[in-house]
Order: C-alpha cells, then structure tokens, then sequence
C-alpha cells in the first residue's frame, strides 16, 4: 500500500486537482438560461418563477408549488402558515443540518428531538409517539440522504394525535415511498436546491401543498407580507397596487435562479441515475473495508442519493472519524459530515439543556459519520479517485 499523503507520501490528487465535494453540474442551458433572463432583464421574481412552480407541482403531483429563497425559508413559512407558535412543539431528528431545528426556533415553538435509527440514520416512529405531548402540534420528518423515513407509520402516529406533518425534503427532490412522492404525505413538503443538491438554483427552495388556505399564507408572507406577487405589480398587463397585509419576509425566489432550476429539472432522472450508479460503485468497492456501508434502499422506494454515508468502523481500525476526514483531505478529496448531532452543538445544549446521551443512536452516527463526494458531475476517473483514497486511508 502506498504511503500516506499525510505521512509525506504522494497523494491519490494534486493539489490543484483537489476533488470538491459537492460540486454542482452546470450545463450550456442553465448559462444561456441565465444570460437570457439577464438580457431581458427581468432578474427578480418574475414570470420563470411562475414557470418553475408550474413545473415542479406538475412533477410532483400537487395542487400548489410555492418557489422561496431556501428550504429554510419553506421550513420557516410552513409552521407559521400553519399557525404553530410560542407554546407549541415540534417533533425532528438530531440527524439533520441545524436549518430544521432553527426553523422551528424562528417560528416560536420549541423543537423536541426524538432518536433516529443506526441504519436508516432516519427518525424512529416509535420515538416520535414517545415524545407526543398536549403541546405537540407537528411533526417534521428529515429524510436523511435521500431515504424516506416511514411515512405510512409518521402519518398513523400524525392521525392518531391529530398533527400537522410538514416533511423536509432538502435531501429527497426524488425520493419515493411505497410509490408516493416524498413531500406528498402530509400537509407540506420542503425542498432545497441548494448549490451541493440534487437540483440546484445556486439558493433556492420550493414549498408543495394541497391546502389553498396554507398556500396564500405562504405567498404573502414570503413576499413582504404584500396582497399582490412583485411581478405582477410590474407585468405587462398594468401596474397594480398592492397592500401589505402581514409583516412578511424577503423570502421569494428570482427569475435568474428559477431560469436554473427549470433546466435542472428536465435532466433530473438522467442525474439520479448517474449518482445511483456510483453509489453501486462506492458500496461494491468498499463490501470489504472496516466501514459500515449504506443500507440498500427499502423495497417499493426510491433512494435519491444525495449522499453517500459510509460509518467508520473505528473499533476495527483504530482511527477516528475526523483523522479519516484529515487524511482525505490530504490525499486531496473532498468530504463532509453529515451530522454532527444537532444536540450536540453550544447553543442547542445552553437553549434547551440537551446533554451527550440523550440520543444514543444520533450520537453513535455522529461519530463515525463522513460523506463522500456523490454528484452527477463526477467522472469515471473522480470515483475512482475517492474509492482509492478512501481504501488507501482506511488500510494503511
């Protein structure tokens, strides 16, 4: 085996080849896209957000889409337009990015955690009717990587205590389970089109719902609490007056990043299908390393994978999961982690006295969790390249 590059050894990349982890695929649309909305230049929220929202409810089978600045925002939006508030709780995972719990922090209510499991990494059910309360008013599923939590027992718990569910999808836009679309199970779904996604629009975020009263909440609140949508006060059909109904947010969408998205979603099966085959790839190389591989997706679902989350087995290696992350990124690979338990963190554990041990299951993942780059726009050459290094870091 080679030697490290962290022990002076030559790394599986240059420097100046330094593989990005999450890097986007940008193609010739997307740019004539965007320099066509610049030439007309119409650059705010405009008539290519409306189309975006028209594609993407079309696509997912809804009644309404609402296009927003960030999942966050279609987070944040949700609850409000769903009247939860002070008093309130929210039932999510400690496996997610800090915008699920900050969300819930924004709306007034408090967020309670319920653990997630070690192999799906997703939310327990029986966790979640553990943590029911008479304040309980929603739940908000994650699904984490691109697998569907187990919505058919979420949505028996949901009736039984008669709450709001209001999924986020940040890492699921393909996600399916038991032939429903992830983010069509309970009243809001929640998507990202961050820069490191599945689709992207730079920043970007989508909101569907079947609920009218939920949706024109969400369309005046996401735009300064204002009666009229700001391309329709400017549109060629006459200036129109609007009022400000509500103190509102600057939350919407551009036609520039709804330009992007529009052509990201004509290619999204050919995408999916590109990270599936790497993520065969990385799960066939790594059958034999001290690693704990992502579980195969459930039968009649559809994986989106988004990310590839392999577990350091650091029992039969010895090394920590962050040495394994210094040491590819020495060998000039880009990693993430996904998560560090949101329990875990300073301000969660001062705000809401979280303490190490209060969900085993997240903490244990926490640990040893690391993600490898998965993304349509890696070549032969790339996978190979992380499936080198990955082996060489985890052998030597």
């Amino acid at each position: 085996m080679h030697k490290l590059a962290l022990d002076g050894g030559t790394p599986v990349r240059t420097k100046d080849n330094f593989l990005v982890f999450g890097a986007p695929v940008i193609e010739e649309p997307e740019i004539e896209a965007v320099v066509a909305c610049m030439r007309r230049r119409w650059i705010g929220a405009g008539p290519k957000v409306r189309e975006f929202e028209e594609e993407f409810k079309k696509w997912k089978g809804s009644q309404h889409a609402i296009a927003l600045n960030s999942c966050t925002a279609a987070l944040h939006l949700s609850m409000l337009a769903a009247g939860i508030g002070p008093g309130d709780e929210v039932i999510t995972s400690p496996m997610t990015f800090c915008a699920t719990v900050n969300a819930i922090i924004h709306s007034g209510a408090t967020p309670v955690l319920a653990d997630c499991d070690r192999h799906t990494m997703n939310i327990l059910p029986d966790e979640i009717e553990n943590k029911v309360s008479a304040r309980t008013k929603a739940i908000m599923p994650v699904h984490f990587a691109g697998r569907c939590c187990d919505m058919q027992a979420i949505m028996d718990i949901a009736r039984q205590y008669d709450l709001l569910v209001i999924e986020d999808c940040a890492h699921a836009v393909e996600s399916r389970f038991h032939n429903q679309n992830a983010g069509r199970f309970g009243d809001i779904g929640c998507f990202s089109f961050y820069v490191t996604k599945n689709i992207i629009t730079g920043e970007g975020g989508m909101i569907i719902t079947d609920n009218d009263r939920f949706t024109e909440k969400i369309k005046v609140l996401g735009l300064h609490g204002m009666s009229k949508d700001a391309w329709k006060r400017f549109s060629d059909e006459g200036y129109k007056h609007y009022h400000v109904v509500q103190a509102g947010y600057k939350y919407n969408m551009t036609d520039m990043q709804a330009v992007i998205g529009i052509c990201q979603l004509q290619r999204v099966n050919q995408y999916w299908q590109l990270r599936e085959r790497i993520w065969r790839q990385y799960n066939d190389a790594f059958a034999k390393q001290p690693c704990i591989l992502p579980p195969e997706p459930e039968p009649d679902t559809q994986h989106a994978y988004h990310l590839y989350t392999p577990l350091i087995d650091i029992e039969k290696t010895g090394k920590s999961r962050d040495w394994v992350l210094h040491a590819l990124t020495a060998e000039n690979i880009g990693v993430g982690v996904h998560y560090i338990p949101v329990h875990l963190h300073p301000y969660y554990r001062k705000m809401f006295g979280w303490q190490k041990g209060d969900f085993p299951n997240a903490e244990w993942i926490g640990e040893r969790t690391l993600s490898l780059p998965l993304s349509a726009g890696l070549s032969e050459k790339d996978a190979d390249d992380v499936i080198e290094a990955f082996h060489k870091v985890l052998v030597n």
